[in-house]
């Protein structure tokens, strides 16, 4: 039953390598050129205003950084919307349970650091508990996957329905909403729906961060209510996709040992028996 881990073990791990190469590939020039565009815009500053020095501009730039890692917008003006009032707690509450973290706002103080350890110890397990019962009841109404995965017919029908729905509901639409309130490009809204929904969270993109933008108050927690309902269904999309992935490698393996005892068979076979030497006693 396990004969087939050393391939799925290799298998991950040419994708993790394939993976580091294409991102290199295609992030690593642009990195080398916005970091000389950042080292050229220092300079010019440094240029036009010469009462500043650059230790004076790095210590500001320093401030700009830890006033960013707090969760401070350096854009705008200290009329900036809180980041901690309810609707903004309930969102960032949601993404501690979640696991999403995104990484723009974290808590501050040693309490709140403190509370969230513990927040987060009971409340991972218990939103992992609402996703597998919220999960149920979408499988319940919508397929059994166990059965389609078993039985051909009726079933992939239901599967296509629970898979074209899903997709249009969390990864089509929701782009076109953030698209439209925040003035990303639908390829923006699209990423960070996918990095949201899959717990990735790089904190990129984040809704409702805008100082330049008007939300209405409900914003951020609808959008949270959004993300439960969308975990639930991408992991089941993500639980049928490596249930069918480890039976095509449970499979293939299979046949593999098949044709090597079948072939060793075929060989015994071809073999002219050989003359048995009688010793008498």
């Amino acid at each position: 039953q396990i004969s087939w881990t050393p391939l799925l073990v290799l298998g991950y791990l040419f994708y993790l390598l394939l993976g580091a190469m294409v991102f290199q590939l295609l992030e690593k020039q642009a990195e080398t050129h916005f970091r000389d565009q950042f080292q050229l815009e220092k300079l010019k500053f440094l240029q036009n205003y010469t009462c500043l020095d650059r230790q004076a501009l790095e210590k500001f730039v320093q401030v700009l950084m830890e006033a960013w890692e707090k969760g401070v917008n350096p854009e705008g003006n200290s009329t900036n919307p809180s980041n901690w009032d309810f609707s903004n707690s309930f969102f960032f509450a949601g993404t501690v349970v979640t696991t999403i973290g995104y990484g723009n706002l974290s808590p501050s103080t040693v309490a709140g650091q403190i509370f969230c350890v513990f927040y987060a110890l009971f409340g991972v397990p218990l939103n992992l508990a609402f996703l597998n019962q919220l999960g149920k009841a979408l499988n319940a109404h919508l397929l059994t996957l166990e059965r389609w995965v078993q039985k051909p017919g009726r079933a992939q029908v239901q599967l296509a329905i629970f898979l074209t729905t899903g997709t249009l509901l969390f990864l089509v639409f929701p782009p076109l909403v953030f698209s439209y309130v925040e003035g990303w490009s639908y390829g923006e809204g699209f990423y960070f729906t996918f990095i949201t929904l899959s717990t990735i969270g790089f904190g990129d993109y984040v809704v409702g961060t805008n100082p330049n933008k008007h939300y209405i108050p409900v914003y951020r927690s609808l959008t949270a209510i959004w993300i439960v309902f969308g975990l639930a269904w991408l992991a089941l999309v993500f639980n049928v996709g490596a249930d069918l992935m480890e039976r095509y490698l449970q499979l293939k393996w299979h046949k593999s040992d098949l044709s090597l005892a079948e072939g060793d068979t075929t060989k015994l076979e071809d073999e002219p028996e050989q003359p048995r030497i009688h010793i008498p006693s």
